[in-house]
Parts: structure tokens; sequence; C-alpha cells
């Protein structure tokens, strides 16, 4: 059974739940509204999980960039590492149906980067740290798409970790309905031209991996497979892969559509690649002339439509 509504774990704090240090939260309202309309969250505030009262003394990590320990600022001989750990080991085996999931910034757990390092004799405290929470869970899952809310405020990052959501769901569908050969082509097929905005030789490479399917292990080709499909997707897009990827779709229009709206999309795609436009504009007239010249293989194209309009994400890049 498919679904159409990812879910995804988050701090709980970034929802308005009341669980920080002082009995306060740090409600989100993108997180909450928009993305809300659309996503299924599971809220999980690791320091509570420990254990942890509301209020709390406040904690933060201590020692070495690569292994902090979490300790209190009062008294650091208060030592939650073991504790976090734990919990962490008891908790992301459980989260195998996540889509994604949402951090809190600069938070000694859940921070996914540039948390504090305080040092253990004293002296400033870089920002070379990840949160102990946050660093197991992407170790137990290091293809699950994870933000932390501060980022989601780059329009790029925005819209590439939302993109990254709906693959991952896109793809658990996939395992739900059965992995077979030709399916396995089918998703490549779909999700050409949005993996070619991140790579074009990435997505070459992905494609020969598909080459000779016949009396290969399936699962562990699609396991590897989908391990570099989902690493090339972290790389951030600018608008020139935009624009060549437009380009390219130009070309399934070029012999159907006259000379003057060949001329609108050219136009619109230079104002783009100029700046002057978002990437809205484009992808909307494509859309609106697919749609009064269809084409099979285009219309199976994630790229055109790969999250609900109504989140607005490429109105912004």
């Amino acid at each position: 059974m498919t679904t159409t509504k990812p879910i995804l774990g988050i701090s709980a704090c970034l929802l308005g739940h009341k669980v920080r240090y002082d009995g306060g939260h740090k409600a989100d309202a993108f997180i909450i509204n928009q993305l809300g309309a659309h996503f299924e969250y599971r809220p999980l505030c690791p320091e509570t999980g420990i254990g942890l009262g509301v209020p709390r003394p406040t904690i933060r990590l201590m020692g070495e960039a690569e292994s902090p320990h979490l300790v209190g600022v009062e008294n650091a001989d208060w030592d939650l590492t073991e504790r976090m750990l734990a919990y962490a080991d008891e908790q992301t085996p459980h989260l195998g149906d996540l889509c994604g999931f949402i951090l809190k910034k600069s938070s000694p757990s859940c921070g996914m980067e540039r948390v504090k390092v305080y040092p253990v004799k004293g002296g400033p405290a870089p920002r070379k740290g990840t949160g102990i929470f946050a660093q197991a869970l992407m170790q137990a899952w290091p293809n699950l798409p994870v933000e932390e809310e501060g980022r989601l405020n780059d329009p790029v990052l925005r819209e590439n970790f939302v993109n990254r959501v709906y693959v991952t769901l896109r793809w658990q569908n996939l395992m739900q309905e059965g992995l077979s050969a030709a399916r396995l082509i089918e998703f490549h097929t779909r999700h050409k031209y949005l993996v070619m905005t991140h790579s074009q030789a990435a997505y070459q490479r992905l494609g020969r991996g598909l080459s000779n399917l016949s009396g290969a292990d399936l699962d562990a080709l699609a396991g590897a497979y989908f391990d570099e499909l989902m690493q090339t997707l972290k790389r951030r897009v600018n608008r020139r892969r935009h624009v060549n990827v437009l380009q390219h779709i130009l070309g399934y229009l070029k012999k159907r559509i006259g000379r003057e709206d060949k001329e609108e999309l050219v136009a619109s795609i230079e104002s783009y690649r100029r700046g002057e436009t978002p990437l809205v504009v484009p992808i909307t007239l494509f859309r609106h002339y697919f749609r009064l010249h269809p084409d099979e293989y285009m219309s199976r194209q994630v790229y055109l439509n790969p999250h609900p309009d109504n989140l607005g994400l490429r109105n912004a890049i």
C-alpha cells in the first residue's frame, strides 16, 4: 500500500512542545503551518527522553569536537553521554519508516552541525560539534534527509530537503510495492532531470549500475543505488544546473510549439538564468505547454512536480 504523506521525525520543541530547559519551546511557524499541512510529524525530545525534567539545569558539549561529552554547565561531572547514547540506541532502530528529520539547531543533543564544544580547560568554544543524539541518528540512517530549522531559512536548502523527503517517500513506496528490475528502472527514469540538477555525471553512473540486471542481486544493487542517489541529492543546486536541465526539457517541445511560444520559453529560461525571475516561472510555462502538447516521457518526470505546489518552494530560488 503506497502512501502520499511523508512521516518526519522532529525535535519536539519546534512544534511548540514545552520541553526546553527553561520550560519554553521554539515553535517554528513555517514547520508547523506550511510543512505541517503535508507532513506527518513524530515529535521527539532526547533530553526529556533520558529522564531530564522541565525545567532543568543546562547542558553542553565538552571535550574533543569528534567525540565530546554531554555534561552539565554548572557541574561538568554530571555526565549524561552514556544515557544519551543508550537512548539513541533504543530509539533509532524504530525510525526506519521516517522520510526525514528536522533537528533543533545548536542543541547539544539535537544540533546537526556547528554546535559549540567547550574545551575541558576553558577558553573559546568552537562551533565544530554535533549533538549526541543527532550524530547517532545520522550514523544509524545515513540516507535519511536531515536538516535543522535554521538551515531551512535558506530557500535552496529548504527545497533540497523537501525534494529528498519526497524521493525517500517514493523509494519507500517502491519497496512496499515489491522491488523488481522494471520498477527500479522506472524509478531511475522518472528522476532523471531531478538528479541531473545535482550532477549529470552521477545520473550517468547510476544508470550504468542498472544497465545489466539479469541475474543480479537486486536487493544489494538497489541498496547501492539508493546510497549514491541520496548522496548525490545532498549537493547544492545552482541556477546554471537548473538552466541546463530546462534546456534539455525544451527539446521535447521544439517540434510541437510555434516560434513565438518557443521564444517565450527561451526568454523565461534566460530571465531565470539572469536571476530576474524565480524557477517557478519557467517551470509553470513548461507545465502549461506540456498540458497542451502531452509527452508520455515528460509526464513521468518528477522534476516538473517534485513536491506540492502550495509549499511555494520554487518561488524563492
